[in-house]
C-alpha cells in the first residue's frame, strides 16, 4: 500500500559561483535539490567536501531545459516501450559534464512518480547518490514545483545580465502551448504516443482526434498510451478498425449490465491512488450483489456485464491484441477479448465490467497494457472483483508459497500474476523497491 501523499514538493536552486563556461551556465550554477517535507531526492555523498550535501552542484539552466523540452511527455507520459523514453524521462541522462540525479520522472495521467534511486557505483564520484523512497504526488503538484523552478532560473539569468536564450524561448512556447486547449489536446497525446511535439510527420494524431465524436475523447488516449506501450509496433486504432474488430465480437447489452446504486461514493481526485478506486469499486460490487467472499462464476461474471458466458470461451479470441467493448449508442454493445487462456479473457471481462462502473463516458470501453490512472484502476477492480484480497488472504492462512499462490489462482478461477499482484499490494509478500514501481499500482 502506499503511503500519504507529501505534502509539498520542491525543485530548487541555491545560487553558487562558477567561474568557466557560457554565460547561461555560469548565471545558473548552484545547489540544485528535489525534495518534499519529508524526504530528499538529491542528497549524496560529495567527494570533494568529504561529506554529505542536500544535492549536486550543477547549472541549473540545463535541467530547466530539460523540463521545458520533455515537459509534455514527463506531464503524461507512463512507463513505455517507446525508443527514446529514457531520454525523455531520467535525469541522469542530461549530460553536459555533470553528475545529475538518479531520478526517474513518469506519469499514469493523474499522478506522477519520482523515482530516485542510488548511484550504481557505491565508489562513484566526485558525487554519490543515495536515493530515497519511491515517490508520487498529485501531477498537479509535479507541475507547479516545475512552474515555480522554471522563472527562478530566468529570473537568475536576468540578474546575471544573460540575455534571452533558447530556454526562455522553450518556455513561453510550453506556456503558450499549455494556454491553448486544442494544442494542448494535440500535445497530450502526441506525449501519451511517445513522442516529442510535432516530431513525426504523420497523420496519427489527427486520425485520433478525429475519433473523438465516435469513441470518446477520453478513450483517445488510452489508444495513444497502448499505442506507444507496444513499442509503436503498430499504429493506434481507429474508429474504423474497431467497428471492424467489433463486428467478429460477442453481442451485449449496456442496459442489462449492472451498475452500482446511486448511492455509492467512490474515492476520487488525483490524492486517491488507482488502486483504490478499483478496488472500492469491486467491494461496493461485491456487497451489493451478494457475492460475499465467494469466487465469480462465468455466468455470473458475462451476465454482470452484460452478455453471455460463450464470451468467455477461450475458441472465441479477439484478433485485436486489446480487449474492448464499443457501444452503438442505442444499448447494444460488442465485446472483443484479445487472449485464448480463461483466466485472461475473464480478467479482461472484469476489467471492461470495472470501466463501465467507474469510467462510463464513451462509446470504447479498452482494456489496454497501457501505465494509464484508467488501466491501472480497471486493473484493480477486476483483481479485488474476482478474487477479494480478504478472502485470497483466509485462503492462503499464511501459506504465501508459490504453490499456495497457483492453488489459490485456481480457486478464484484468476491468474497466478493476480495472486501475487494482490499479495504485493498489502504487503504480505515483498516486491521490488524500484524494479517495477508502478504509479498508483
Amino acid at each position: 500500500m502506499e503511503e500519504a501523499l507529501p505534502v509539498g514538493l520542491e525543485i530548487a536552486l541555491a545560487p553558487e559561483v562558477l567561474d568557466e563556461g557560457a554565460a547561461e551556465e555560469r548565471a545558473a550554477f548552484g545547489l540544485f535539490t528535489v525534495r518534499t517535507d519529508n524526504a530528499s531526492l538529491t542528497e549524496g555523498f560529495d567527494a570533494y567536501l568529504n561529506g554529505f550535501r542536500a544535492g549536486p552542484l550543477v547549472s541549473g539552466y540545463h535541467v530547466a531545459e530539460w523540463f521545458a523540452w520533455n515537459w509534455w511527455r514527463l506531464r503524461w507520459e507512463g512507463r513505455s516501450a517507446s525508443a527514446d523514453w529514457a531520454q525523455a524521462h531520467e535525469m541522469n541522462g542530461i549530460g553536459e559534464g555533470y553528475v545529475w540525479p538518479n531520478i526517474t520522472i513518469f506519469s499514469d495521467g493523474v499522478r506522477t512518480a519520482v523515482i530516485s534511486k542510488p548511484s550504481e557505483r557505491p565508489d562513484a564520484r566526485p558525487f554519490r547518490y543515495v536515493g530515497s523512497i519511491p515517490l508520487v504526488v498529485p501531477s498537479s503538484l509535479f507541475e507547479a514545483a516545475v512552474d515555480a523552478f522554471m522563472p527562478r532560473v530566468i529570473g537568475r539569468l536576468r540578474e546575471q545580465d544573460v540575455a534571452e536564450t533558447n530556454l526562455d524561448r522553450l518556455w513561453r512556447d510550453i506556456l503558450a502551448e499549455r494556454a491553448d486547449p486544442e494544442i494542448a489536446k494535440r500535445r497530450r497525446l502526441e506525449a501519451l504516443l511517445g513522442r516529442d511535439a510535432d516530431a513525426i510527420d504523420d497523420d496519427a494524431v489527427e486520425r485520433l482526434l478525429a475519433d473523438a465524436a465516435r469513441l470518446g475523447e477520453a478513450a483517445l488516449g488510452e489508444i495513444a498510451a497502448n499505442s506507444a506501450q507496444r513499442g509503436q509496433a503498430e499504429a493506434p486504432r481507429s474508429a474504423a478498425d474497431f467497428e471492424t474488430l467489433a463486428a467478429l465480437g460477442q453481442p451485449a447489452s449496456v442496459r442489462d449490465a449492472v451498475a452500482l446504486r446511486s448511492g455509492v461514493r467512490l474515492p476520487k481526485g488525483p490524492d486517491a491512488p488507482a488502486w483504490l478506486v478499483g478496488r472500492d469499486a469491486a467491494r461496493a460490487l461485491r456487497a451489493q450483489e451478494g457475492l460475499k467472499e465467494s469466487p465469480v462464476e462465468d455466468h455470473r461474471l458475462a451476465e454482470m456485464t452484460g452478455t453471455n458466458p460463450h464470451a468467455l470461451d477461450a475458441t472465441v479470441a479477439g484478433p485485436s491484441g486489446i480487449s474492448f467493448a464499443l457501444d452503438n449508442g442505442a444499448g447494444a454493445s460488442k465485446i472483443v477479448l484479445r487472449s485464448t487462456w480463461k483466466t485472461s479473457r475473464r480478467f479482461d471481462l472484469a476489467r471492461i465490467l470495472g470501466d463501465r462502473l467507474i469510467s462510463p463516458a464513451g462509446a470504447l470501453h479498452p482494456a489496454t497494457r497501457a501505465y494509464t490512472y484508467r488501466q491501472k484502476t480497471q486493473r484493480s477492480f477486476a483483481a479485488e472483483f474476482l478474487s477479494p484480497f480478504e478472502a485470497v488472504d483466509d485462503f492462503l492462512d499464511g501459506d504465501f508459497s508459490q504453490e499456495g499462490q497457483q492453488d489459490a489462482a485456481e480457486h478464484f478461477d484468476v491468474s497466478p500474476m493476480t495472486i501475487s499482484t494482490l499479495l504485493m499490494n498489502h504487503g504480505r509478500i515483498e516486491r521490488q523497491p524500484y524494479g517495477d514501481f508502478d504509479v498508483a499500482a
